[in-house]
């Protein structure tokens, strides 16, 4: 299985809408847009990304099986990232963000997750990132305040 990253394309918006309305992934995700549905604001959080952060498409065996990217400012930069739910327990999220750390050498560099997504903490474990923080927040995916887990990675 071959895993790469590229720059997103226009075609790969599609892609992502529909893997950001997958129900199960939503919840699991936790701390998504309050309408994931809504085309619009889709599109116009699309827009903003990719102007203002580093995104790429991860791509396995060169098909789109989704995103991750590094936004926010210096001293402060977050990871994100987000695999298709039939691509997950392939490790494609590990060797995704193994490259997008490759790609962007500035350290620390700050993820959160909810703190019952044990597959996002193994991944992000796995890539050297160690817990500083709990805390919580509404998640609109859960319509609830849930708690979460802050990580860094140092260099």
């Amino acid at each position: 299985m071959e895993i790469a990253l590229r720059p997103v394309h226009d075609s790969d918006l599609p892609v992502f809408y529909r893997q950001m309305n997958d129900p199960e992934a939503l919840r699991m995700a936790a701390f998504t847009p309050e309408d994931p549905a809504d085309r619009s604001l889709f599109e116009d959080h699309w827009k903003r990304v990719r102007s203002s952060a580093l995104v790429r498409t991860v791509l396995t065996d060169g098909d789109v099986v989704g995103h991750a990217a590094v936004y926010g400012e210096p001293g402060e930069r977050e990871v994100t990232y987000w695999v298709d739910r039939a691509y997950w327990g392939r490790g494609i999220a590990t060797a995704a963000l193994r490259a997008l750390l490759a790609e962007v050498p500035e350290r620390p560099l700050y993820a959160r997750a909810a703190a019952d997504n044990a597959g996002s903490l193994r991944v992000l474990h796995k890539c050297g990132f160690r817990v500083t923080a709990h805390a919580s927040g509404f998640a609109h995916a859960r319509g609830e305040e849930t708690p979460e887990v802050v990580l860094k990675l140092d260099a």
